[in-house]
């Protein structure tokens, strides 16, 4: 009997000693994932700063690009021919209506150094598309002449294109010494994160894009996929946007971007990014698209501190 009520006694401390190693071992991992979970948020928050958000009506932003005097947005395919220019809290102060010219699908907006508007309708994502065309507009012309500036890329031969060369859709450009500059955004079965670098003379007129680069970003589409572009004022730095990350081109000589210096940046924060300008040569204005009650946003970040974050 006594040896009996030794085992019992001995199976009680060994199970409370086994619950009490469980609970600290399932409490120290509670300690680290809150640790690490609070250590990304505040990684975001000190990184990613909403300016302001959006309109309900703009909904969709695919292209923003910041001015002297205001932030013009542009929505994508099945939205309004408009260019609508935003203050600093974002409310609309000003809208260009682009009459008789279709939004078939507008995917980026960038301007020149005299301020001139330049509207991307090359968005492709069925890689079919022959129509491909980018508009030039003035905020200060009261009439809103639109300038065309169609073009085409030589290397696509069949429309739609091949399930494994679907390079051709763009969400990506931005104006540099007198060209537009393409990004293209990969659609390719087998997804490996390759982008086309394209140039375009800004200048009216049909053009065949010239191809003059080509790089990988990642591996992971939703991650890697390239969905805006800038360049800075003093046209030294060149930003890529993804969903949760930037690529930053530096220390280039005249667009030989691949040939400088290149640095990947996580934003430390996913959403549908779609738009991104330079404000001064270090901060950045993002936009991201509206889904499921989530993004819809305008954010500011630091070059430089998004690089001492990373």
């Amino acid at each position: 009997m006594l040896a009996i009520r030794k085992i019992v006694l001995k199976f009680k401390f060994s199970y409370t000693s086994f619950l009490c190693i469980r609970t600290s071992t399932l409490l120290m991992a509670f300690l680290i994932f809150t640790s690490l979970s609070c250590q990304n948020k505040s990684t975001a928050a000190l990184t990613l700063h909403t300016k302001f958000y959006l309109p309900a009506k703009l909904s969709e932003v695919s292209g923003l690009v910041a001015t002297d005097s205001l932030i013009w947005v542009i929505e994508d395919s099945g939205n309004k021919s408009v260019v609508y220019g935003l203050n600093n809290k974002g409310q609309v102060e000003q809208t260009i209506q682009l009459d008789n010219h279709s939004n078939i699908d507008w995917e980026d907006l960038t301007k020149d150094n005299d301020q001139n508007l330049f509207i991307g309708d090359f968005g492709n994502n069925d890689n079919d598309r022959k129509d491909l065309v980018i508009y030039k507009i003035s905020p200060n012309d009261a009439l809103t002449t639109v300038e065309k500036i169609n073009f085409y890329y030589p290397e696509q031969t069949h429309f739609p294109a091949k399930k494994k060369e679907k390079l051709y859709d763009c969400e990506a450009f931005f104006v540099y010494q007198n060209s537009f500059y393409l990004f293209t955004k990969n659609r390719s079965k087998g997804f490996d994160g390759s982008t086309l670098i394209y140039k375009i003379p800004a200048l009216a007129g049909n053009h065949a894009a010239q191809l003059i680069g080509k790089f990988k970003t990642c591996s992971n589409y939703n991650s890697c996929v390239i969905t805006g572009a800038a360049i800075s004022p003093d046209e030294k730095k060149i930003v890529l946007l993804g969903h949760e990350k930037i690529w930053l081109f530096e220390e280039f000589k005249g667009d030989d971007f691949l040939g400088g210096k290149r640095t990947e940046l996580a934003l430390n924060h996913y959403s549908q990014k779609e738009a991104v300008s330079f404000i001064d040569n270090d901060k950045l204005l993002i936009a991201d698209e509206r889904t499921k009650n989530r993004g819809g946003n305008v954010y500011e970040v630091s070059i430089h501190t998004l690089k001492s974050a990373n």
